[in-house]
């Protein structure tokens, strides 16, 4: 079963939604990169049984993000943070070497001090 790496980004936005042991089983896959085998022996159930929970919960995350959007607005709001810091950046750059106003200094320090704040 090969893995699905927006698996695990997407149970960062949708994993308290799943049932708790959904939630562990895809978690033991994904995050602590068990086989099937041994979480099929930790959690006392088959081996068949492990992968068909996390055939489900993988459709569970699929579709609430097919319905919701979450991780999709989540990276489409870092790439536009990450354009407003280089636009700051190179408005800073440009009116230190060619202008300086310092209104113009302050008020691209302020964009970009907030865009890295909003980043993280």
């Amino acid at each position: 079963m090969a893995k699905n790496l927006e698996i695990s980004f997407l149970l960062d936005f949708y994993g308290e939604m799943l049932t708790q042991k959904q939630r562990e089983v895809i978690e033991y896959y994904y995050n602590d990169d068990l086989s099937l085998s041994e979480i099929a022996d930790n959690e006392g159930i088959t081996r068949q049984g492990v992968r068909d929970a996390i055939k489900r919960a993988e459709a569970q995350l699929l579709e609430m993000e097919e319905r919701l959007g979450l991780a999709r607005r989540f990276r489409e709001v870092q790439g536009g943070l990450e354009e407003i810091l280089e636009a700051s950046r190179a408005i800073l750059e440009y009116n230190r070497k060619y202008v300086y106003a310092p209104v113009l200094e302050q008020q691209a320090t302020r964009i970009e001090e907030t865009a890295e704040r909003l980043s993280r």
